[in-house]
């Protein structure tokens, strides 16, 4: 049985990850420090150790009480805004915690990991859709941070002989189909969530972000991605490390296509039932009018299709979560 650490496991993608590594038999050892996790988002069949991957001596602890033969690597700060106040926590969170699990990975003679990275390495974007050679350009400490990760990945595996494959996602949304675990954040940055939050009547009205964009309906489009295909598209990457002929990569997670941001809000509406008060407001510094991934190479190396991500689809699962969870967790 393969047995694997998942860092951040108590989060968001990382739950629904760890979910989807059980049910494939893997057997599951989590860290996350339940700063941003939550202890209820665990599987019940996990290995749950509490604690910072800046913390060498717990690293170094559960390498040595497991077996791990692979890390998929998710703990990190990830808001945008937030980066842009307090870059040093960005490059303490998600540069030095990855150095420190690189460097106890290289210790304990782990040889291979998948790395949680994002579309923001590749900041603004002219053409679309968005292909793995485009420039990287971040326009964010956050997205400054994913890159450097990437580039210290390269030179690790020159080094230690550490295989990788990064995983470059746009918008993650939805939930487990049978409502078990879904999307929780303080603050709440994500589209889908905030709109579903106002339908919950937990907020008066959702906030559209300018509306004279270049595009059919004049607001932002973005590529959503069903969290159940980016845990899908870890597990066989997963597969994809343990061919030996296979070479360290990096992969973009997206569906070709995108949503506006009203088209978002009329789902949202339709699945509910419920009215969405919208609030115009002026464009946010760095938006671009539009991000959407292509992702014929995962197609083709991971053999990796997201069969989940049909907006609607996206929507009526998260609404389940969010329906029964209105306060979250």
């Amino acid at each position: 049985m393969e047995e694997i650490l998942i860092t951040g496991g108590a989060g968001y993608i990382g739950s629904h990850t760890t979910y989807r590594a059980i049910e494939s038999g893997m057997k599951v050892i989590v860290v996350d420090n339940l700063i941003t996790g939550h202890k209820e988002a665990l599987h019940p069949y996990v290995k749950f150790y509490e604690g910072d991957i800046k913390d060498s001596s717990l690293l170094n602890r559960i390498f040595s009480e497991n077996k791990i033969s692979h890390v998929i690597h998710f703990a990190a700060s990830s808001l945008v805004g937030e980066s842009n106040n307090n870059p040093l926590k960005y490059y303490s969170d998600n540069l030095y915690g990855t150095q420190i699990l690189l460097e106890c990975m290289a210790k304990n003679k782990i040889k291979n990991i998948v790395f949680s990275s994002s579309a923001a390495i590749y900041g603004e974007q002219l053409i679309m859709p968005i292909k793995e050679e485009a420039a990287q350009v971040p326009s964010s400490p956050y997205g400054e941070t994913k890159l450097a990760v990437e580039k210290l990945l390269y030179w690790c595996e020159k080094a230690y002989g550490i295989k990788y494959v990064t995983l470059r996602y746009f918008n993650a949304a939805g939930a487990l189909e049978n409502g078990l675990i879904g999307e929780d954040h303080e603050p709440e940055s994500h589209l889908i969530p905030l709109v579903l939050n106002v339908a919950n009547d937990n907020k008066e009205y959702i906030s559209v972000f300018g509306n004279d964009y270049d595009t059919h309906d004049g607001t932002c489009i973005r590529d959503y991605i069903h969290v159940q295909d980016l845990a899908e598209a870890h597990i066989k990457s997963i597969f994809y490390l343990n061919e030996l002929t296979n070479k360290s990569d990096a992969f973009n997670l997206g569906t070709n296509k995108g949503y506006s941001v009203l088209e978002v809000i009329n789902a949202v509406q339709k699945i509910t039932g419920r009215s969405i008060p919208v609030k115009y407001l002026s464009r946010r510094d760095g938006d671009p009018a539009k991000l959407v991934a292509s992702s014929e190479k995962a197609k083709q190396y991971l053999n990796w299709i997201p069969k989940n991500s049909g907006l609607e689809r996206i929507i009526k699962d998260a609404w389940s979560w969010h329906f029964k969870n209105p306060k979250g967790y």
